[in-house]
């Protein structure tokens, strides 16, 4: 009976192990497909594609904005902390100088012996020459005085710019900490569009690229746009020799790959295009699309005039100089290089003319 009953044991077991199993993987399948990380994703077309990629791209420019602001923050406050540390340095080195005086001033006192000022006019075989005397050591005295109350002042000094260097060090850890939050993101969105854009075939992809506007048309809009601001003498019809300048540069970085973070001369991301081209001009802008926009006096869209900055989307997260007929030099996303497109591509935010 007792082996009869033993294999019924085993089988129930087994029976409830599966059936256990079959819930378990059920309920995986389900969480699954509510946090979106299944494998069996919908079909999309290359239209739906292009879309998401689009806004991932936009979305890493707004990320990748952020991490060029926190950049250039970061590397002030190291430039911040450099300067403190030197000076710190540089203060011991004196406060250094002034306690060895002092000690040599101590140990010629402890030579001489302590006598009584009183004491050595009486003991003294010439009191007019002790008196001469009497009034160097009190010049000396005070000089004595001086350099104690220098000392004590540096001491002072090198504790608040101790105290300043320890506020820029956690300043810098904290920049550090921000730049790697939104690299992170930068990637995490770029490697989206990838996976995303590998969906599509070679021909899909190559379409994508062009955007629509196809390589033999950016070629026509490019030339197009030199004959519209090519003056007699072949000079740039910019308002002045700055922006004429920046309008050159833009044109001889075309095909130049979008990397960000990037200033060039190679590759830039759509801030550093810019300023990269004012930089050749002499002109210093700031880093980002969101301070750039202040680092001039602002125009409206049919005030536009070639070498004017003109900035997209709501956070102002993408720019481009203008080139006059509607079409900017900008720097795209990852699957574009620097090329030549009508500003009417994305949402215009505003424009403004450096000057």
């Amino acid at each position: 009976m007792a082996a009869h009953r033993k294999p019924r044991k085993r089988l129930a077991g087994g029976h409830r192990a599966r059936t256990a199993a079959t819930i378990a993987l059920a309920g995986a399948a389900t969480a699954t497909a509510f946090d979106g990380t299944g494998h069996a994703e919908p079909e999309l077309t290359p239209a739906q594609v292009k879309a998401k990629v689009d806004k991932l791209y936009q979305e890493a420019e707004v990320a990748t904005e952020k991490y060029n602001g926190a950049k250039e923050k970061a590397e002030a406050a190291r430039r911040r902390l450099s300067s403190l540390q030197d000076q710190a340095a540089r203060r011991a080195e004196r406060l250094n100088a002034e306690r060895d005086s002092l000690g040599s001033i101590a140990a010629a006192q402890y030579r001489r012996g302590a006598f009584s000022p009183a004491l050595q006019l009486a003991l003294s075989d010439d009191p007019d020459r002790y008196l001469d005397g009497a009034s160097l050591a009190e010049r000396a005295e005070h000089r004595q005085t001086t350099t104690v109350s220098s000392v004590r002042e540096q001491l002072r000094e090198l504790e608040q710019l101790r105290g300043a260097a320890r506020v820029e060090v956690a300043s810098l850890a904290s920049r550090q900490a921000e730049l790697e939050r939104h690299k992170k993101t930068v990637t995490n969105k770029l490697d989206a569009a990838r996976r995303l854009l590998a969906r599509l075939t070679a021909e899909e992809r190559a379409r994508f690229a062009q955007d629509g506007t196809g390589t033999d048309r950016a070629s026509r809009d490019a030339t197009a746009a030199r004959d519209g601001l090519t003056a007699p003498g072949g000079a740039v019809a910019a308002p002045d020799s700055r922006a004429a300048s920046a309008v050159s540069y833009a044109y001889s970085k075309l095909g130049s790959p979008y990397v960000w973070g990037a200033t060039g001369p190679d590759a830039f991301d759509c801030s550093g295009l810019v300023q990269a081209a004012y930089r050749s001009a002499g002109v210093s802008l700031p880093r980002t699309t969101y301070a750039q926009i202040g680092a001039g006096r602002r125009v409206t869209r049919s005030e536009l005039l070639p070498g004017d900055l003109v900035f997209f989307y709501s956070g102002i997260s993408h720019v481009g100089i203008y080139v006059g007929n509607g079409q900017m030099v900008h720097a795209p996303n990852p699957s574009a290089p620097v090329r030549v497109t009508p500003i009417d591509e994305m949402p215009f935010a505003g424009a403004t003319r450096v000057v």
